[in-house]
């Protein structure tokens, strides 16, 4: 592998970091926030919280608008200057959440930091995608979700050890604005990094404008002009065979897949137990120090089986990750659900709860970025990953909008005791396991133009 192509995808991919601390450092900030600002009611005769919609779920909501529409400026800005611009996001998330006078500006800053979530994971997994090989394409743009669950882990770290060093009146202020630091130094990098040649070339750019992007990749002169003839052949034959949009009818498959594939991984459950991971454990009988203490082995856990995930991802293939990741979280989830029920031991719960970690970081952790920004043709590959990651992060918002109404009820079976949400997950994860068996196809190896072809409905086919 080219030293310096993995430089450069290694910066795009450190949006997967302030995405992935982003994400979870709120989980620091959500007991403090409830007792400062009173949010925790409920919004008319609803089931809503307002704590549940503007505080824990309103930045996934900022994601949701970031992922549908982060398509649009990847496309015509390019996916380098999109980059740039979320790492702006980010940094002005942090200071503003970090400095919010009350909940409703904290919401605000919340949110636009959710859009530049969104927007990093359109970008940087089509960025990445397209500057590596078919041989490496799996790797590399899985290290997106390696720097994610690398920001989770040093989120909880970082939760943990600004709750030992601050009041708890104020702790939670520098557990959000910490994040600004690595947002403002990962802006400044990405300055470095050059424009995909792909997408160069899809809009027409001077032969000499990608050849110079090609070998700034690291491509010697005397192959950049081999390299972009084969680059727009390949892009020759996609557009004459693309000139459909995204929903015209052509693109059903990997439209299917790519909605699929994000449904299965946010109800699996995971962003609720990473959100929730100090409360969850509260629940199960630890105190609230050792429970934030705990949320790190869940983070660790996570790195751990990341890396096995990403050095098997272009061995193994996607498909077969994803067989051991379901059958991982069916039991797993399972055996949470009973630990609840049964009233087990903190410690056994906990095990269990590593094993679903491990299970999502080698399975749909590994693999859902790869997929869902390799099944696209190049044309519509920026809207077909907004689609995706836009499925993914509408789930998400509303798994973390509506758990907090079950973990808070105070009647029926839910009163103190959350096993029916596990329960649930496990019963979603024997359809995804049903799902990879019959429906998902093997993507390694192959080229992104190949695939096009492949998972393209071709004119005159019938369903």
């Amino acid at each position: 592998m080219d030293k310096r192509i993995f430089r450069i995808s290694l910066t795009a991919a450190l949006a997967g970091f302030l995405f992935g601390f982003d994400t979870v450092v709120i989980s620091g900030a959500n007991q403090p926030i409830k007792e400062i600002w009173d949010t925790n009611w409920f919004l008319g005769d609803s089931i809503f919280t307002f704590h549940g919609i503007f505080i824990m779920s309103i930045a996934l909501w900022g994601t949701v608008l970031g992922s549908l529409f982060g398509g649009i400026p990847t496309d015509r800005l390019g996916r380098k200057k999109t980059l740039f611009w979320i790492g702006i996001l980010y940094f002005a998330s942090a200071l503003g959440s970090a400095f919010a006078p009350e909940a409703y500006s904290f919401s605000f800053f919340r949110f636009i930091g959710g859009v530049g979530v969104g927007a990093s994971s359109v970008a940087a997994p089509v960025y990445i995608s397209e500057i590596s090989t078919a041989q490496t394409r799996g790797r590399l743009t899985a290290m997106y979700q390696f720097n994610i669950v690398f920001g989770i882990l040093l989120a909880f770290i970082s939760n943990y050890l600004i709750g030992i060093l601050f009041e708890e009146s104020i702790a939670w202020r520098w557990m959000l604005g910490i994040e600004g630091l690595p947002a403002l130094i990962y802006t400044l990098m990405v300055f470095k990094i050059p424009n995909s040649p792909r997408w160069l070339l899809m809009k027409d750019k001077a032969d000499a404008v990608v050849i110079e992007s090609i070998t700034l990749l690291g491509i010697a002169k005397d192959k950049a002009s081999l390299h972009l003839e084969q680059i727009k052949i390949a892009i020759v034959e996609t557009k004459e065979k693309t000139s459909e949009g995204l929903f015209s009818g052509k693109y059903n498959k990997p439209l299917v897949l790519a909605f699929l594939i994000a449904f299965f991984n946010q109800l699996s459950g995971i962003n609720f137990v990473l959100y929730y991971a100090p409360e969850i454990l509260e629940r199960a009988g630890l105190a609230s120090g050792e429970s934030l203490f705990s949320s790190i082995s869940i983070g660790v856990i996570n790195l751990i089986f990341t890396f096995v995930g990403i050095s098997l991802i272009d061995k193994l293939g996607r498909k077969q990750l994803m067989y051991m990741g379901s059958i991982g979280y069916i039991v797993s989830l399972a055996m949470v659900g009973w630990c609840f029920y049964s009233g087990a031991s903190s410690i056994l719960l906990l095990t269990f709860i590593l094993i679903f970690i491990a299970s999502h970081a080698v399975g749909q952790g590994a693999v859902i970025w790869v997929f869902i920004s390799e099944i696209f043709p190049n044309k519509v590959r920026s809207y077909g990953q907004s689609w995706g990651t836009g499925t993914h992060w509408v789930f998400a918002a509303l798994i973390t909008l509506l758990t907090p109404t079950f973990l808070d009820a105070e009647i029926g079976i839910f009163k103190e005791n959350p096993w029916p949400i596990f329960i649930f997950f496990a019963v979603m994860m024997v359809l995804q396991l049903l799902w990879v068996i019959f429906m998902m196809p093997e993507t390694k190896g192959i080229t992104l133009e190949e695939l096009g072809k492949l998972l393209s409905k071709k004119r005159g086919d019938t369903e």
